[in-house]
């Protein structure tokens, strides 16, 4: 639906509800509270820095949200395949979960994207990692898979070499699930974010648009066979913006939109 309004004619064109200079000064805060500042050397004032990822907190949403926020321009075409947002810049955390599990399972290489890619249309397919691990307990019955809990986990990322991607299988993909001993709820759990990543490849594909057709059809399959998969009840629902990610956005977006040409500062940036 929210492609549809993006791209008709009909909704693309229309003018900003925020169009005039006073509009503009009207959602401009006039005072920013010193907790999201810092003074430089030079006496100005700026935004605390967002820095990178913290790779040794994959499962840490709250800086995934805050980086996306501020660097995966909403509304706009970004890289963030799979995180749900919205026009209110809530986003959901099931997708958050989902790509925080895959991420952390990959190695950072040119590639990565692909073996995303894989999990996630491994994932997307209800109770696939579920019959994965039933056929390997049923082979190893005195070695059962037993799922990693608690806030430390030990992860072994894949890696794959690059000229070895694109035959990365969906074999492949659940020894590197059952390999990490990942919770069979995990899994259900990242259900969203796998259909969100699989929606976004038909705007945008990656591989050819059949192999997309096809596993969606499966996936359509299995849900009809055993139903959508459960999300975790503390894990779910949106998460809301706060006032710090609110300065930071209208920090983000004054600093672009004060550039000579500003791409970036277009979109929903503009309606904060």
């Amino acid at each position: 639906m929210m492609q549809a309004l993006l791209y008709d004619p009909m909704y693309r064109d229309l003018q900003s509800p925020i169009w005039g200079e006073e509009d503009k000064d009207f959602v401009v805060p006039r005072h920013i509270p010193t907790c999201f500042t810092h003074v430089k050397e030079d006496g100005m004032t700026a935004l605390h820095v967002m820095h990178a990822l913290d790779p040794s907190q994959p499962f840490d949403l709250e800086q995934i949200v805050q980086y996306a926020l501020i660097f995966g321009r909403p509304g706009l075409e970004n890289t963030w395949q799979g995180i749900a947002f919205d026009f209110v810049y809530r986003m959901h955390w099931q997708t958050l979960f989902g790509f925080a599990l895959c991420q952390a399972l990959c190695t950072t290489s040119a590639a990565k994207p692909a073996v995303v890619r894989r999990l996630a249309l491994v994932m997307v397919r209800p109770r696939m990692y579920r019959e994965a691990v039933a056929s390997y307990n049923a082979a190893f019955p005195d070695q059962p898979m037993v799922a990693q809990y608690g806030s430390h986990l030990n992860l072994i990322q894949v890696h794959v070499p690059d000229k070895m991607a694109q035959n990365f299988s969906d074999d492949d993909t659940l020894r590197v699930l059952l390999h990490n001993q990942i919770l069979l709820d995990w899994v259900d759990h990242a259900y969203t974010y796998d259909v969100v990543y699989l929606e976004q490849q038909f705007y945008n594909p990656t591989m050819s648009l059949d192999i997309f057709c096809e596993i969606d059809d499966k996936r359509h399959q299995r849900l009809l066979c055993y139903g959508t998969p459960s999300a975790i009840p503390q894990w779910d629902g949106w998460r809301e913006i706060s006032e710090d990610d609110h300065y930071h956005l209208l920090f983000k977006h004054d600093e672009e939109r004060a550039l000579p040409e500003s791409p970036e500062a277009k979109g929903l940036y503009y309606y904060i």
